[in-house]
């Protein structure tokens, strides 16, 4: 499991960086509980948890290409009356050598950002719906699907280990500030991946 160099353990790499255009590796199952695959996704937890706006991360984010993303807690909210809740029995979802084994037909225009494209937002088309298959962090197989902000990380983050940036296809791309991106997802609830 070679790494790029990064500034320190937990940084997440930008755009320019060749580990974000490279192909992941598929993480070894006898690597599936290791030290070394524990203390990588605890430096991709600390990334993510870094930053306020972020929903999810992979592997080639803090320069380590393996195919492996972590989906926040903050990804999985629940809606209420126009309200939108964070759920108290979310825990992150560790996924390891995704597979997207459905994706829906209904395609739906979603502004999206990115982690490692600070600070560009921009349009993207996604499917509205999206199903993967993987590994979670014990080596125990998994399928599981969703919908709008779910389905919509699933995509940009096999994206990501596909060597791909969301700037790639999306359309409308601007650099905004931090401020003015709080305000387009408190308005949109689509924070960065």
């Amino acid at each position: 499991m070679k790494e790029a160099a990064t500034k320190d353990s937990t940084t997440i790499v930008q755009e320019g960086n060749p580990v974000l255009r490279a192909i992941a590796n598929p993480v070894p199952l006898a690597d599936i509980g290791t030290k070394k695959l524990r203390d990588i996704l605890l430096r991709m937890t600390i990334a993510l948890e870094r930053e306020q706006d972020g929903v999810a991360i992979a592997a080639p984010q803090i320069g380590v290409p393996l195919s492996i993303f972590i989906v926040s807690h903050r990804a999985f909210t629940i809606e209420e009356h126009d309200e939108i809740l964070p759920d108290p029995d979310a825990k992150d979802m560790v996924v390891i050598n995704p597979e997207i084994v459905k994706l829906s037909r209904k395609k739906v225009k979603v502004p999206e950002g990115c982690l490692s494209v600070r600070w560009l937002y921009g349009n993207t088309m996604r499917s509205e719906k999206a199903s993967i298959r993987a590994i979670d962090e014990h080596g125990k197989s998994f399928t599981f699907g969703g919908s709008g902000l779910v389905a919509q990380i699933f995509q940009h983050e096999t994206d990501h280990l596909k060597g791909i940036l969301f700037i790639d296809h999306a359309t409308e791309i601007e650099e905004l500030t931090p401020e003015q991106i709080a305000e387009i997802e408190g308005k949109n609830k689509n924070p960065k991946k």
